[in-house]
């Protein structure tokens, strides 16, 4: 470590004290690399500030010696964009310790929490207030309120709810300057300029960190209705949902499909999950229906639907959970899904959205250019059919992916060719993963150089030194 290095960390520990910074690469080595192994570098320092004020000074001290600065939750990032690179090693900001619920005001429907705060604790906070906060995921245990904010996370509850940014009512964010903009406002009408809050949602920590943000709830549905199914095929899966959406309306709440690899990929590799239906067949689809009615209705609704279907040939099997144990088990099937992928080898996961309508054209066209480069490899899909988010995951054993001569080609080559077809049908290859650092060539495709004109301006006016997550989000400049 040189001497300018030294002098930024002994800084930072007058600052936060011995416990809060971690300058040993023995301590912080679950901090600069990702959860899945896919992504690790160097850092020179992980700093655990505990309050706003703390990650303010964090950012002067950095910016007063030119050093980068890495916002960091709970690192679940899909894309390497919550861990170092091979870059500047950076300050690791990790906010870990911003965990406090500051307020929760049932009467608006809105809490105040910090960046730090797991999504699920927060999810168990505003049930206990008679909420609901609406973004789920499979890694809601672990992740952070903060990097869900970052990446405008969308998850299973996005057909009915929007995605992170359609539940965030403010925020407080420490800017590159060091400077605390609060923004903590918890109204739904304040048309007073620049909605500014917006800009920081899905940023990525390039613009600022996210410090505490004001969180739109939800009513706490007290009844659901949930069933597994074995559609026909994906187009058949589409007219079901459309059914639904005729029958059910705002009722339905999630529509997941899976294909018949990542099924067998979740009860090959994960304890205790069992497939519902007899058979595993080509495609499954979890649909829940929810509302605040304690009756019968929503399971009568949901089943009259699916026996229509069935009688249409759209389905060929379903199961309709009759207890809370049941429906949890079958959630827990979906929630199982990266686990199960991390386990079953090399996946190279995508995260294209596309108009619900020709999702199965996606597929169909996406699986025709996997199989033009690797015939007849596997490819395990998830998808958040309500939404047109699909997860096309080719999927290497890792025997197969260690004996490649070149994976870096190879995984671009995947990416590159489902993502092609994406964008040929009106599609976007991120759809709730964030770009961190798999998707920057990806954007300089992609976007157009207008857009990424304005990024570039934007970016420059609030970080001109480019200290804050550089090499993420936004390709170089032309």
């Amino acid at each position: 470590m040189d001497y300018a290095a030294t002098t930024l960390t002994k800084a930072l520990i007058a600052l936060l004290g011995r416990d809060a910074v971690l300058d040993a690469e023995t301590d912080f080595r679950g901090f600069t690399e990702d959860w899945r192994g896919r992504y690790r570098g160097r850092a020179l320092c992980v700093a655990l500030p505990a309050s706003t004020e703390q990650v303010a000074a964090i950012v002067r001290l950095c910016r007063e010696r030119s050093v980068p600065i890495l916002p960091q939750g709970g690192n679940t990032s899909l894309c390497g964009g919550a861990v170092p690179d091979g870059r500047n090693p950076p300050v690791v900001v990790n906010l870990s310790r911003l965990r406090r619920i500051r307020r929760i005001d049932p009467a608006n429907n809105s809490m105040v929490v910090e960046a730090g705060c797991v999504l699920a604790t927060v999810q168990q906070a505003a049930a206990e207030a008679g909420r609901l906060y609406p973004v789920s995921l499979g890694a809601e245990g672990s992740c952070q309120i903060g990097g869900t904010i970052s990446t405008n996370a969308g998850g299973t509850g996005v057909l009915r709810y929007g995605n992170t940014r359609d539940n965030i009512l403010g925020l407080e964010v420490v800017l590159p300057n060091g400077d605390i903009w609060d923004g903590l406002t918890a109204l739904r009408k304040n048309n007073t300029g620049f909605d500014m809050k917006h800009l920081f949602i899905g940023a990525e920590g390039t613009l600022g960190i996210v410090t505490a943000a004001v969180l739109k709830l939800h009513p706490l549905p007290l009844n659901q209705a949930i069933a597994w199914i074995a559609p026909a095929d994906p187009a058949a899966a589409v007219e079901i949902l459309s059914r639904l959406q005729k029958a059910s309306g705002a009722r339905l709440s999630a529509f997941e499909m899976l294909n018949a690899c990542q099924m067998d990929a979740v009860l090959t590799h994960v304890p205790n999950r069992r497939n519902p239906l007899p058979e595993l067949s080509p495609w499954h689809v979890l649909i829940e229906l929810a509302d605040a009615a304690p009756d019968d209705r929503l399971a009568r609704e949901l089943q009259e639907t699916l026996e229509a279907a069935a009688e249409d040939g759209l389905l060929s099997d379903a199961v309709l959970a009759s207890s809370e144990a049941q429906r949890a088990a079958l959630w827990e099937i979906r929630h199982s899904v990266s686990e199960a992928n991390k386990k079953a080898g090399m996946g190279l996961t995508t995260d294209c959205s596309v108009p619900v309508s020709v999702v199965p054209d996606f597929i169909e066209r996406a699986t025709q250019a996997v199989h033009s480069i690797v015939p007849d490899l596997p490819i395990a899909i998830v998808a958040h059919m309500g939404d047109g988010n699909v997860h096309f995951i080719p999927s290497f054993s890792f025997e197969d992916w260690n004996a490649l001569p070149d994976r870096e080609a190879m995984a671009a080559a995947m990416r590159r060719g489902v993502n092609d077809v994406a964008h040929g049908l009106d599609g976007t290859f991120s759809a709730e993963h964030g770009i961190g650092q798999t998707g920057i060539g990806e954007m300089a495709r992609y976007k157009s150089p207008v857009e990424l004109a304005m990024m570039h301006t934007l970016k420059a006016a609030f970080d001109p030194a480019d200290l804050f997550n550089p090499g993420r989000l936004l390709p170089p400049r032309p």
